[in-house]
């Protein structure tokens, strides 16, 4: 199997995924997963896809990740080897896939601060008198 290449994006994170067969080895930024995503529940998500498919151990997982904090990365890389697995064979993976909503870029960004106000939404307090 040749390599396969995919990108994920969540939020202001964009990873850069490439599949190859192997022994499930998943490397992030040149450091293995774990020391990478230290939180449990961080790497959960990353192997999520391997869940649904029932693939675990059979793919080598390079990512290269740009920008964002550590959840939008890791929910960036679930999608980024999701598609990636679609693309290794789209008969066998996808539907689980689609089913789990692992295929899906969840668009919501981060709404601009407006002038005049302290965020987005928040006004300045109103004084009456």
């Amino acid at each position: 199997m040749e390599q396969k290449h995919a990108i994920g994006r969540r939020k202001s994170a964009v990873a850069r995924v490439y599949v190859v067969a192997g022994s499930g080895n998943i490397v992030v930024n040149g450091r293995p997963m774990d020391e990478y995503f230290k939180e449990g529940t961080l790497q959960y998500i990353v192997n999520q896809p391997f869940e649904v498919t029932g693939t675990a151990g059979q793919f080598d997982i390079k990512v290269t990740l740009v920008g964002g904090g550590t959840k939008g990365q890791a929910e960036a890389v679930r999608l980024g080897i999701s598609r990636a697995l679609c693309e290794v064979d789209a008969e066998a993976y996808r539907p689980a896939l689609k089913a789990a909503g692992f295929l899906t870029r969840d668009a919501r960004e981060v709404e601009r601060k407006k002038p005049g106000q302290p965020g987005a939404r928040r006004r300045f307090q109103f004084s009456k008198r």
